[in-house]
C-alpha cells in the first residue's frame, strides 16, 4: 500500500525560489495541449487506474479548479518541453486545410484588404487603413531591436512618424511606395539569414496591396524567428527556472488530488525490491547458505532511482500505467525503448555475422559498415504494427550472406560454403525470438553501459562500451546521452518527491 507523501516537506524541499512567467506561447502550445489531454483521457479509461491504493478520501473539485489545473499543466508541459528538447522550435500556427477556421480567417482577411485596395483606388486615395498597417509594421520592427540598436530605433521611429505620415497624406504628398521599400530595407537588416531570399522577393511587387500582404507574411516568419532565437539565448537559464516552474505546478496538481504520486511510489518500491533480490542474491555465501542478518546488503536512494529509470526501458506500456512524475516524457521513453530495441537486434545480427565470417568481414570497415547500413535499412519501420521481425529477419540473412560472399571474393578469402550460410541464416533469424542467448546478451550489456553511464553521475566522456557493441557504439552512445538528459532533468524537478518516498521504502521494517 502506498503513503501520501508528507506535504510539508516537500513544499519546504522544493520551495520556488524567484518568480516564474505563466505567459503562453500561443500556438506553440496547442501540440502539447492537445498531446496532453488526450494522455489524460487515455489514464482515465485505463482499467488499472481503478486498483490504484486510495490511500486519502476524494473530495469534490470545482470547474474553476478543473480549469486552473489544466492551465497549469499545459504550460509545465511546454516549460518542460523547452527544457527537455534541445531542438524545440516555436512554429507558425498553420490552420487545417478546408478547417472552419481557416475559412473563417481566409474570409475575413479577403475582406480587409479588398477594402484596403477600395480606399487606395479612390481619388484622392484614403490612407487610413494602410496608416495603420503602418504602425503595425513599426511596432513590429520595434520589437525586433535589442537594447543597443539605437541608431535603427532612431531611424524606424524618425521614417516611420505617424503623425507626419498622416498630415503627408492629408496634403495629398505621401508616397507610400517609399515608405514600403525602407520597411523592405529594414527587414532585410533585422531578418535572420533564412529569410533573406523571402526579403528579396518583396522587391519584386509593384502593387502596393499585394506588397503588404507579403511584408505581413514575411515579418510573421521574422517574430517566429525571433521567439526560437530568444529560447536558445535564454535556454541555460530557462532550464533552472523550468525546474522550479515544474515543481511547484506538479505541488499545486498534488494538493489537488493527494494520491498523484502512487504509481511513482509502486514504481520505486519494485525497483528497490527488485535491486534488492539482485543483491542479496549476489551476496549470499559461496556454499549457498542462508546469509546471516548482520550480511543484508543495503541500498542507497540513487541507486534505486537509477534502477527504476532503466526500469522504464522495458516498460510494458499497454497494460502497467506510467509513474506521474514522467509522465510528459512518456513518449519519449517509449521511442527510446524501441530504439534499443531495434539497436539490440541489429547488435545481434552483427555480432553473430562478424562471428561466422571473421576475420574476413569485420576486418574491413567499408564492408563491415556497409553491412550495418544493409540491417538498419531493414529495421527502420519496427515501429510500425505492419512490421514482422521474422520477415525482415529473414530478408536481413539473404542480404547478409549475399554481401558477406562477395566481400571473402574481393579480399580472396576463402569462399563462404553452403553450410555456414544456411547456420548464419538460422542465426540471424533466431535473434526475433526474445529468449535467444545472444539478443539477451546484447540487451545485458546494452543496460550495463546505461547504468553505468547513469552511475558515473554523467560526466563525459562516456564509458567504455562492453564487448559486442563496438559495431552499434555510435547509435548507443547517442540513445544513451538522450537517455541521461530525460533522467538528469527529472531528477532535478522531482528528487524532493522521491527522496521523501524512498526513505520510507529504503527504512521500512
Amino acid at each position: 500500500m502506498s503513503e501520501n507523501l508528507d506535504k510539508s516537506h516537500i513544499n519546504e524541499a522544493g520551495k520556488s525560489k524567484s518568480n516564474e512567467s505563466e505567459k503562453s506561447l500561443g500556438g506553440a502550445v496547442e501540440c502539447s495541449d492537445e498531446a496532453l489531454q488526450k494522455k489524460i483521457k487515455s489514464d482515465a479509461s485505463n482499467p488499472q487506474r481503478v486498483q490504484r491504493p486510495h490511500s486519502s478520501p476524494s473530495r469534490f473539485v470545482t470547474v474553476e479548479e478543473l480549469l486552473e489545473t489544466a492551465k497549469g499543466v499545459t504550460n509545465m508541459a511546454l516549460a518542460h518541453e523547452i527544457a527537455v528538447n534541445r531542438d524545440f522550435q516555436i512554429k507558425p500556427v498553420e490552420l487545417p486545410e478546408g478547417s472552419l477556421e481557416k475559412k473563417v480567417k481566409e474570409i475575413v482577411h479577403k475582406a480587409f484588404w479588398d477594402c484596403l485596395s477600395c480606399q487606395l483606388s479612390e481619388d484622392p486615395p484614403t490612407y487610413d487603413h494602410a496608416i495603420k498597417l503602418v504602425g503595425e509594421i513599426k511596432e513590429t520592427l520595434l520589437s525586433f531591436l535589442l537594447p543597443g540598436h539605437t541608431r535603427l530605433r532612431n531611424q524606424i521611429t524618425e521614417v516611420l512618424d505617424l503623425d507626419l505620415i498622416k498630415q503627408e497624406a492629408e496634403n495629398g504628398a505621401l508616397d507610400i511606395s517609399k515608405l514600403a521599400e525602407f520597411i523592405i530595407g529594414m527587414m532585410g537588416t533585422l531578418c535572420a539569414p533564412v529569410r533573406d531570399e523571402e526579403v528579396e522577393k518583396l522587391k519584386d511587387i509593384k502593387e502596393i496591396v499585394p506588397l503588404f500582404r507579403a511584408i505581413f507574411s514575411v515579418l510573421d516568419l521574422m517574430k517566429v524567428d525571433m521567439a526560437n532565437f530568444a529560447i536558445t539565448s535564454i535556454r541555460p537559464h530557462l532550464m533552472q527556472q523550468s525546474v522550479e516552474y515544474e515543481r511547484k505546478k506538479f505541488q499545486e496538481l498534488l494538493e489537488k488530488q493527494p494520491n498523484s504520486l502512487d504509481f511513482v511510489t509502486q514504481w520505486l518500491e519494485e525497483a528497490s525490491d527488485e535491486l534488492m533480490a539482485q543483491k542479496y542474491k549476489h551476496a549470499l555465501p559461496a556454499g549457498g547458505g542462508a546469509a546471516g542478518s548482520g550480511d543484508a546488503p543495503m541500498l542507497s536512494p540513487v541507486a534505486v532511482q537509477n534502477y527504476a529509470y532503466l526500469k522504464l526501458l522495458k516498460w510494458d506500456h499497454l497494460h502497467r500505467p506510467f509513474p506521474e512524475t514522467v509522465l510528459m516524457d512518456h513518449p519519449r521513453f517509449q521511442e527510446l525503448q524501441l530504439q534499443l530495441e531495434q539497436l539490440t537486434i541489429l547488435g545481434a545480427v552483427l555480432l553473430v555475422t562478424f562471428n561466422m565470417a571473421a576475420p574476413g568481414i569485420s576486418s574491413q570497415a567499408n564492408s563491415a559498415e556497409k553491412l550495418k547500413m544493409i540491417v538498419k535499412i531493414l529495421l527502420t519501420d519496427m515501429h510500425l504494427p505492419s512490421f514482422h521481425l521474422e520477415d525482415a529477419l529473414t530478408t536481413i540473412g539473404e542480404k547478409v550472406c549475399l554481401e558477406v560472399s562477395s566481400c571473402l571474393s574481393l579480399c580472396g578469402s576463402s569462399p563462404f560454403s553452403t553450410e555456414k550460410e544456411t547456420a548464419l541464416k538460422g542465426q540471424i533469424l533466431a535473434v526475433a525470438s526474445p529468449d535467444d542467448p545472444i539478443r539477451r546478451i546484447m540487451e545485458s550489456r546494452i543496460l550495463t553501459f546505461l547504468e553505468t553511464y547513469l552511475a558515473s553521475g554523467h560526466q563525459k566522456p562516456l564509458p567504455s562500451v562492453p564487448g559486442g557493441l563496438g559495431p552499434v557504439q555510435k547509435e548507443l552512445e547517442e540513445i544513451a546521452v538522450k537517455f541521461i538528459r530525460l533522467v538528469n532533468y527529472n531528477k532535478m524537478v522531482f528528487c524532493p518527491y522521491y527522496d521523501v518516498i524512498l526513505s520510507k521504502i529504503l527504512h521500512r521494517s
